[in-house]
């Protein structure tokens, strides 16, 4: 009686301990599992783009591209863009190098109309934009660096489109739906910092409490069972009289 007692005791509060933590398991996996991840990552907002093949014929070689840039670069990336053709020069240090495939320059900065008018390109649906801005610095959410324009929409799912500066390229969708995801699957991992880390120590912890939890909650209900299974067999046992 003793040990099903402190087995018992100690049953309930690692329980109430770790008990939130797996409500939120619980919780954010619904919500993860509900939500479509095409929905999480609006591309059912994204449009057809037609392929428009690059006229390499017409264009400076490369390495007259990068004397032009005054990069050295050891990777190459030639793409086309909303702007026109594009080179990404990496170099050996520091950050990638985009200018024009075609004067081996950077591109001049952009309009908020210029910007707008991508967006709604790559955007499909007929919601409206409400609002056009540039960020200095890009935020969290969106996974990257530097500079980004971000164009909002009027939808449902209030979608947001971050544009390259320097190409007009759509670098990153987000919405309410992401945004509610992400917050649930913070908790779920238990990283409230940026949700990257899913191996830390203390969501080890709490997963090994846990299952402790589940185990002691097994052997506690095999200890009930044979418990009442051996009271009901000898509330049946005949009585024998004097």
């Amino acid at each position: 009686m003793k040990v099903l007692k402190l087995s018992t005791q100690l049953h309930k509060w690692i329980a109430l301990i770790v008990g939130l933590q797996v409500l939120f398991w619980v919780g954010g996996g619904l919500v993860m599992v509900a939500i479509p991840i095409e929905t999480v990552r609006s591309e059912h907002r994204v449009a057809e783009q037609a392929v428009v093949p690059l006229a390499l014929a017409g264009l400076p070689a490369l390495d007259e591209i990068a004397r032009q840039a005054g990069v050295a670069p050891i990777q190459a990336d030639l793409h086309g863009t909303p702007r026109g053709p594009t080179w990404t020069l990496k170099p050996a240090s520091g950050d990638p190098v985009i200018v024009s495939a075609i004067t081996g320059q950077p591109f001049a900065p952009m309009s908020a109309d210029e910007v707008s008018a991508f967006a709604k390109r790559a955007y499909r649906g007929e919601a409206e934009v409400t609002g056009v801005s540039y960020l200095a610095t890009a935020p969290e959410e969106t996974g990257k660096t530097g500079p980004l324009w971000r164009v909002d929409f009027a939808d449902g799912e209030k979608t947001s489109f971050y544009v390259s500066p320097s190409t007009g390229e759509v670098v990153s969708r987000r919405s309410g739906v992401w945004r509610l995801f992400d917050f649930f699957w913070r908790l779920h991992v238990m990283d409230w910092d940026d949700g990257e880390d899913f191996n830390h120590p203390l969501i080890i912890i709490t997963t090994a409490l846990t299952l402790s939890i589940v185990v002691s909650g097994f052997i506690l209900l095999w200890i009930r069972i044979a418990r009442d299974v051996k009271s009901w067999r000898a509330s049946k046992r005949p009585v024998r009289g004097d």
